[in-house]
């Protein structure tokens, strides 16, 4: 299960205040705690305006590489600050995201096939988010086209079937889980990956909803997430979850996991 750190993100009051007070110090000790969590990637979201968005992504690049050496997501729809951060990272970054939007793909696909980027593709296009599972896996066909016709491998493809808030539709669970059980049959050297805290956004008690959720999508196929990585509980239910469902061999993670105090007042019995 890859892991990916979602804090630092430019949508978020303080990062945003961070951002524009240049204040390092903030930045680094996000991506820190982040990094001794275990992530995979960091996403990198600044968040800004696009004129200015190109010399605030590369500083919060530089920022964090100067801290951590965790590969990095750039997280942007703007061609311009994409490219403007590829030229100063250090390690092949993950690009956050492609889409069926035909501006987005055609000017974000050539960037993930040049740098031979890791991205994701989100199964929306310029309609908007479909409302059902095969509407969505028509999206995700003409995505998977487009990449391969790029010389992108399906192996460098993570594919968010985009988990809407229940709040709105209660079958948002199912069509999203629906959806990935359909892309694992059909593409299944591809990855899936999600923002899990969708789900529950608009509810109450939300950190119930999302770990129960957690669970279902990794029996659907679910190999990576977007997620807050200091929420023991979640990072709990997600290797606890992983040793019931057979992907935690001679329950490494998990008895790892309870060593390294994951579960520290959580349980009574030790």
């Amino acid at each position: 299960m890859r892991i990916i750190g979602e804090k630092i993100n430019g949508t978020r009051q303080r990062v945003a205040q961070a951002i524009e007070e240049r204040d390092s110090a903030f930045i680094q000790d996000l991506a820190a705690k982040q990094a001794e969590a275990g992530v995979a990637w960091l996403d990198v979201n600044a968040g800004t305006r696009q004129d200015k968005e190109p010399d605030d992504l590369i500083w919060l690049v530089e920022t964090i590489q100067s801290t951590v050496d965790v590969p990095l997501c750039l997280d942007s729809a703007n061609p311009q600050a994409l490219v403007a951060a590829i030229q100063v990272v250090e390690q092949t970054p993950m690009i956050n995201s492609i889409s069926g939007e035909p501006q987005r793909l055609e000017g974000i696909l050539p960037l993930v096939a040049e740098h031979g980027c890791p991205t994701i593709a989100l199964a929306m296009d310029d309609a908007g988010i479909p409302e059902t599972c095969e509407e969505r896996m028509e999206v995700v066909r003409k995505l998977m086209e487009t990449a391969r016709a790029h010389g992108v491998p399906d192996d460098d493809m993570y594919i968010d079937p985009l988990a809407m808030t229940l709040a709105t539709n209660t079958d948002s669970a199912l069509i999203t889980l629906d959806t990935m059980h359909a892309i694992r049959q059909e593409y299944p050297e591809t990855h899936l990956i999600m923002g899990l805290s969708n789900i529950s956004f608009g509810l109450p008690a939300r950190s119930y909803i999302n770990r129960a959720f957690l669970i279902l999508a990794l029996a659907a196929g679910l190999d990576s997430a977007i997620l807050d990585p200091l929420d023991r509980e979640l990072r709990a239910a997600l290797v606890t979850a992983r040793l019931i469902l057979g992907q935690d061999r001679h329950c490494l993670g998990y008895t790892r996991a309870y060593r390294a105090g994951l579960f520290n007042g959580m349980e009574s019995n030790s």
